[in-house]
């Protein structure tokens, strides 16, 4: 879209390049025996805009057309007429993009963009070795409670448990008391980020909660409590919920490709059986 804001701007500012004065306006700049008229800049200004912000952008695109003006001058006297002759090129540019909206017209009408989790499920077993994480990731539950905070066995107690009743009053204790709790419990997220929450200095926590599930620190104002339900160590295959989406996005990709590929096929053979073309020796 911010390209395609680009090309739409600079065909407006080159549009713009009254090449004779219009005695019926008086112009709002000129550019060597180029004029831009008050009415070339209707199109400058999106209905709707208030009378600041419309100043503001009549002022913006006049200074933008000098400066492009400026710009095709200087590019006239210094290319040569070879260097100027932009007919391939645009003509070149145009193909390219009636091919792409045939093709993209064409995916539309014949695309399957259903992905079964099977599918999904069996690239992922196919491809492991394309999806080995980055960096450590976590799935679990890290609590921070003040010193002050009452009867803090409790919490020791429950985030130990997967019992229901148990996490239930977690949460509930949590809510009272604590600084913070986050239950990573249905996501993963980076390990660094659960580690940067730890206070300073206090040893390797990674490889305590690489080698256990549980960790309990502390500092001068808070208990730190972590519950590592899962970690993915870094170097290892990505679990299957990190990357299922990016399957999805993969396996739409190889069929459009399929397509695209089976319809040039088709056309070439349609054409060839057709004498369409030659291609002389």
């Amino acid at each position: 879209m911010r390209n395609f804001t680009f090309i739409v701007i600079a065909g407006l500012l080159l549009s713009c390049n009254s090449q004779s004065e219009n005695k019926n306006e008086k112009p709002v700049a000129r550019v060597f025996n180029s004029y831009l008229y008050p009415s070339d800049l209707n199109v400058a200004v999106p209905a709707g805009v208030s009378s600041s912000d419309s100043a503001r952008v009549v002022k913006d695109f006049i200074e933008k057309w000098v400066r492009n003006q400026l710009m095709l001058n200087k590019a006239e006297i210094n290319l040569s007429d070879e260097e100027k002759d932009v007919r391939l090129q645009m003509e070149s540019y145009r193909s390219s993009l009636l091919i792409y909206a045939y093709q993209q017209s064409y995916l539309r009408q014949k695309l399957d963009t259903v992905v079964t989790t099977k599918e999904i499920e069996e690239y992922y077993a196919q491809n492991k070795s394309n999806f080995i994480l980055g960096e450590s990731m976590f799935k679990g539950m890290f609590i921070k409670v003040p010193l002050t905070a009452p009867e803090t066995w409790k919490v020791r107690q429950w985030y130990h448990s997967d019992d229901a009743e148990n996490v239930k009053k977690l949460e509930g204790y949590c809510f009272s008391y604590a600084k913070v709790y986050d239950d990573f419990d249905e996501r993963w997220v980076k390990l660094a980020e659960v580690l940067h929450m730890l206070p300073a200095g206090g040893g390797n926590f990674e490889a305590v909660l690489t080698s256990r599930k549980y960790l309990e620190t502390r500092d001068n104002e808070y208990y730190y409590f972590v519950n590592a339900k899962e970690i993915a160590p870094e170097s290892t295959v990505s679990p299957f919920e990190l990357v299922k989406n990016d399957i999805q996005y993969i396996i739409l990709n190889k069929r459009k490709i399929m397509l695209i590929n089976e319809l040039e096929l088709n056309i070439y053979a349609d054409a060839q059986n057709h004498d369409y073309f030659t291609i002389y020796k």
